[in-house]
């Protein structure tokens, strides 16, 4: 597999010639590919992220319409994996009520006064609609940014023995970051389909995108990640209780 990219990416127009020299001398951003066995992961798509159409002005942490284009992406990724017989987790960040639970994070933001926030059991802390998980579908919730902090991910992942995880949802520069970061460093290929992650600020998401693409992970085009799925759906199974699965 090439380890150059010829397409556009959103992080082109950030760089200067400078910063291409370096990139090009240092030899970053190659691309480590699919492995075998692929797992989706979907980071908080919630309600609270994405709002509603027409009515954002009540939901405060919306990341609007660049949000819900990504959950139509995140859908189709979530589908083919499905058919793939690839496993998909799901998280969703959710607070306390009463701030027991928020940490350093209630210092910088405040996340407890409405019920289109991610407070436990309201309407903000529900997945979107459009992404409901299938039977055998696993739902986490978290309390930090990354999908592995103080929850059972991992184990799963190393459980079903997966070498590869796709990571999609919001936003950007918080919680996929810190899960790809954490992926990484947990030795999986990672992958970021480009057009099924979001964020608030434009800037924040290409810039992201690119200092996860330049060493930890390949962001690539979401109809890449489909025929890479499609490819595994085509692959023979272990049996059941072979190389980690569950029996």
């Amino acid at each position: 597999m090439s380890t150059e990219r010829n397409e556009e990416t959103p992080w082109d127009r950030f760089l200067s010639d400078a910063d291409r020299a370096v990139l090009s001398k240092g030899r970053f951003g190659r691309r480590m590919g699919f492995g075998e066995k692929p797992a989706v992961i979907v980071i908080d798509a919630q309600r609270y992220m994405v709002g509603v159409e027409g009515d954002d002005g009540r939901w405060p942490s919306s990341c609007g319409p660049v949000g819900r284009a990504a959950v139509a992406a995140i859908a189709a990724i979530v589908d083919a994996a499905h058919a793939a017989g690839a496993p998909c987790f799901f998280t969703r960040f959710e607070l306390a009520r009463d701030g027991s639970d928020i940490g350093v994070y209630g210092r910088k933001r405040d996340l407890l006064d409405s019920e289109h926030w991610c407070l436990e059991a309201s309407i903000g802390a529900e997945l979107v609609p459009e992404l409901t998980p299938a039977a055998g579908d696993i739902v986490l919730v978290k309390k930090k940014p990354s999908g592995f902090h103080a929850t059972p991910l991992l184990g799963y992942l190393v459980a079903r023995g997966i070498d590869t995880v796709i990571v999609t949802g919001g936003a950007t520069s918080n919680c996929i970051r810190a899960t790809v970061f954490d992926a990484a460093s947990y030795n999986f290929r990672t992958v970021v389909p480009q057009e099924a992650v979001f964020d608030r600020i434009p800037v924040s998401h290409a810039i992201s995108l690119f200092d996860m693409d330049r060493q930890f992970a390949d962001v690539v085009a979401t109809a890449d990640v489909i025929r890479a799925l499609g490819a595994a759906r085509a692959q023979p199974r272990p049996a059941p209780g072979a190389r980690g699965e569950p029996g």
